[in-house]
């Protein structure tokens, strides 16, 4: 069986420490993360009444396909986080956000409805660059064949601040200090 090499982008402005610590620990369960991005403070876009963000990023490697991790894997988290969808309201407010950001070198849809590898949002947001950036500087994006560290430069760094240390107090799993080496 193959394994893949997935990158996913997380993001919560409801307990947001509590509830990326409690992912982190459900992915670490469900596949194998290789490295955490830098958190950073993100203003939220869309609906500003309502509080900042938490961003991240991870690379992780699994023998799932696609859809699969997706319903199996991050509907889980999210479920279990108690993720709510607001109908008519897109950039609610959110315990958890998981999403599959890059797939191995790939570009591909998935699930019903379709969602597309790489994110598209990756050319968007330096809320989604930034901390891909910061894990593989180097990857190039299989569509523009630009480098993350490109893409996240050239989105700039508006809104979005990488943390000062000590945010994650007591744990490792979300220093903001450089990359986090996991086992």
């Amino acid at each position: 069986m193959t394994e893949h090499v997935v990158w996913l982008s997380l993001g919560s402005n409801i307990r947001p420490r509590a509830n990326l610590r409690a992912a982190l620990r459900m992915l670490r369960l469900a596949c194998r993360v290789e490295c955490c991005s830098p958190v950073y403070l993100t203003a939220a876009r869309g609906d500003s009444n309502q509080p900042d963000f938490l961003n991240m990023a991870l690379r992780a490697r699994t023998r799932r396909q696609p859809a699969d991790f997706h319903d199996d894997v991050i509907q889980t988290i999210e479920n279990r986080l108690k993720r709510r969808r607001v109908p008519g309201n897109r950039n609610a407010a959110r315990t958890i956000d998981v999403d599959i950001s890059l797939w191995n070198d790939a570009s591909l849809e998935f699930g019903e409805p379709p969602r597309q590898v790489p994110d598209p949002d990756i050319l968007r947001y330096p809320h989604v660059a930034g901390p891909l950036a910061a894990l593989d500087p180097d990857y190039r994006h299989p569509l523009t064949g630009q480098s993350l560290r490109e893409i996240a430069e050239a989105l700039g760094t508006v809104g979005i601040r990488q943390l000062e240390k000590g945010l994650a107090e007591g744990s490792d799993e979300l220093s903001p200090q450089g990359l986090v080496q996991v086992q």
